[in-house]
């Protein structure tokens, strides 16, 4: 089941793509998270949508919200990625134990082993504000994202 709107976000702690813990509770009280879970890296939908995220960074990402990015892609491959691609922002792996954290937020696909295009945007306290989960084959509107955000 998908993580409801005005629920407490579940907290996870992954690792990035230099292989820097990342905890979401880490950020309570100082930053509004726009968390984005994307199927595989190196694909054509992923590309497109993460790519829209870099290049309109400046518009999500600032002191107030923290932009990561999460596949169940290896720390490895996300950080080969990062660089081709010039993601500035973290991209987290969820490869072990695999899915668990995509599993948590209701994006999971066990039979396809990867997540939903599920984004959830969770205010400064911890609470899920905005959200939406698409199927992989449906790429997000980044144009969402700041709505939700200039929402908060």
């Amino acid at each position: 089941m998908t993580v409801e709107v005005g629920h407490e976000a579940p907290d996870f702690e992954l690792r990035n793509q230099f292989g820097e813990p990342v905890r979401l509770s880490s950020f309570r009280g100082r930053k509004n998270v726009m968390l984005v879970f994307f199927p595989k890296a190196f694909t054509p939908t992923c590309t497109g949508e993460l790519g829209a995220i870099r290049d309109e960074r400046l518009a999500l990402e600032d002191d107030d919200t923290v932009v990561l990015g999460v596949s169940c892609d290896s720390e490895a491959t996300l950080k080969v990625y990062a660089e081709q691609e010039n993601y500035e922002f973290a991209l987290l792996s969820d490869f072990w134990p695999h899915g668990a954290v995509a599993a948590r937020y209701g994006v999971f696909l066990e039979d396809r082993g990867f997540p939903r295009r599920g984004t959830f945007v969770i205010d400064k306290r911890g609470v899920v504000r905005w959200s939406v989960v698409n199927s992989p084959a449906d790429a997000r509107r980044t144009s969402d994202y700041r709505d939700a955000l200039s929402a908060l």
